[in-house]
């Protein structure tokens, strides 16, 4: 950045950082502040746009995943959109409520700085970080955070002053999660061409198409990404000289063909209220404290049907691809994969294959492993997910960066959006749910209010027990907590969000609907 021209400080009240979903979101609800969104990108829709293949498709129904004010257009279909079908769905939302006058396309946040004192200077006190008792208002009257902004192709380098910054670049994509190997054991000695899912899915669908046919591929997880990477392989070597994928699976995760389990739709069993009553929860009272260990046969027995039915209709057990965690687990970190239809039939062709290890590492002709047995691949594509919270913390200053993240691993985030020791910052977009376009536009009209004064929030050390609260039910449900999914409670969740807004909690017409129908985004549309 030697030769870069730097032009002064612009200031306004509002700045997000990311256009995707998240950004999009927050940036509609915060609208009347006139924000600015910096898209590093020349385009809006994130991990859906730049971290998307070919196959890549929405593992849930249009009707729950949708903004409130904008509904699908054929909402009741039942087949999964295409992650094109989600870009067309989220440029039209923003076309149609005019969001994207307020995006500054291949704008990339290079830097922020804390001048919250007001006298515009810089600081870096951890006592900032530490901060008083009370929270503070997000909108301050002056700014809080200078954003250093480079815009391509000029490489021209501005900074703004913002009073409020809205961090909404996502847990995924940008920096891929590289697995470690001992000397003399990693990509340097392998002969084959190695990708991770990030570059390969910036392959147009020959270049993929080229890149897996006639080879031997050894796809490495066993997660979402993983399971359509296998896919398009097996797509890619149909016929006589095709050859078969491996997939190299360390831990092993539940799949669902479709969500009916044994006749029953699957939302009955963890997206309904009286469901949900089941499961811990935090500010759950005495009762319910006395009640949850009495209830957890309950909880053992719906896992061990849903496990039931998935045995029984998927081959799970004939490939060694049965989970020995409960179902519970991998619904409760948001983990639950929905399988393409042709999976386990081009695994019963030969097509795709499976070999469970807990470690492995290259040769010269392709992988060996732990039990000293080896595979030979050309290609070996890594889909082993993102370093999301490294990426913040590369962006943060301190003390601010060392304190994203707690103990435990996981971002402290009061109602999923504000860091109780961060000031006049939100973030959307980092906690997990069964929609995430549901628990982000909620979360974005949360922030909003909150930005305009029209309810306060608790002191920085009740927030922090709230947040402390949530991790440890998430640490008792599940071992993956760390992906901070609140799908076991997130009826109960939205309900502090709206209690707090001023808003109802209980959102149906009737008590039927309360204990029975799933909870989606229609039921958090604007109150009068």
């Amino acid at each position: 950045m030697a030769c870069e021209q730097i032009s002064y400080r612009k200031s306004t009240r509002v700045g997000i950082i990311g256009a995707g979903i998240s950004g999009i979101a927050a940036a509609k609800q915060l609208s009347h502040h006139n924000p600015i969104v910096f898209e590093a990108t020349d385009s809006i829709g994130g991990v859906w746009k730049h971290c998307s293949f070919a196959s890549t498709k929405l593992q849930t129904p249009r009707c729950d995943f949708e903004f409130s004010d904008y509904p699908w257009p054929q909402r009741d279909n039942s087949t999964f959109p295409s992650y094109l079908d989600i870009l067309h769905y989220l440029h039209a939302y923003a076309t149609h409520f005019d969001v994207l006058k307020f995006v500054r396309f291949n704008s990339r946040v290079v830097e922020i700085r804390y001048i919250g004192g007001g006298d515009g200077r810089e600081t870096t006190n951890l006592d900032v970080a530490a901060g008083p008792g009370e929270f503070g208002p997000l909108l301050s009257g002056h700014p809080v955070w200078e954003v250093a902004v480079e815009t391509h192709p000029s490489k021209t380098v501005e900074r703004y002053g913002f009073e409020l910054l809205v961090v909404c670049i996502g847990k995924y994509g940008d920096i891929p999660k590289m697995p470690v190997f001992p000397p003399n054991k990693g990509q340097e000695v392998y002969g084959g061409e190695v990708m991770h899912t990030l570059d390969y899915s910036k392959l147009d669908k020959e270049a993929a198409r080229r890149l897996l046919k006639g080879k031997k591929v050894a796809v490495v997880g066993y997660k979402k990404s993983a399971i359509d990477l296998a896919t398009e392989c097996a797509q890619a070597n149909q016929g006589a000289d095709g050859q078969p994928c491996t997939m190299v699976i360390r831990t092993l995760h539940w799949t669902v063909p479709a969500y009916w389990i044994w006749g029953l739709p699957f939302f009955l069993f963890y997206s309904t209220r009286s469901s949900q009553f089941l499961h811990q929860r935090p500010n759950q009272g005495l009762l319910r404290n006395l009640l949850c260990p009495l209830l957890s046969p309950v909880r053992k027995a719906v896992s061990k049907f849903i496990e039931s039915y998935l045995v029984w209709k998927l081959p799970l057990v004939k490939y060694g691809l049965k989970p020995d965690h409960p179902f519970e687990e991998d619904y409760a970190s948001c983990q639950m994969a929905i399988l393409p239809e042709n999976f386990f039939s081009e695994a019963d062709k030969g097509k795709i294959m499976f070999k469970k290890t807990p470690r492995w590492w290259f040769w010269n002709g392709g992988l060996e492993f732990e039990d000293n047995t080896k595979l030979e691949a050309d290609v070996v594509l890594l889909a082993t997910g993102f370093e999301g919270k490294k990426k913040i913390q590369d962006l943060l200053p301190q003390p601010f960066s060392s304190l994203i993240v707690d103990s435990s691993g996981i971002m402290p985030l009061y109602r999923g959006t504000i860091h109780p020791l961060i000031p006049n910052m939100a973030f959307v977009g980092y906690i997990e749910s069964v929609s995430n376009l549901q628990t982000a536009e909620l979360r974005c009209k949360w922030l909003s209010r909150l930005a305009d004064g029209l309810f306060k929030l608790p002191s920085i050390e009740k927030m922090l027990d709230q947040t402390s609260e949530e991790i440890e039910i998430m640490k008792k449900t599940t071992r993956f907590y760390k992906r901070h999914c609140i799908s076991t409670f997130s009826i109960n969740h939205s309900d502090e969000i709206c209690e707090e807004m001023g808003w109802k909690c209980w959102r149906k017409n009737n008590w039927v609907l309360e204990a029975f129908a799933p909870y989606s985004s229609q039921d958090y549309g604007e109150e009068d």
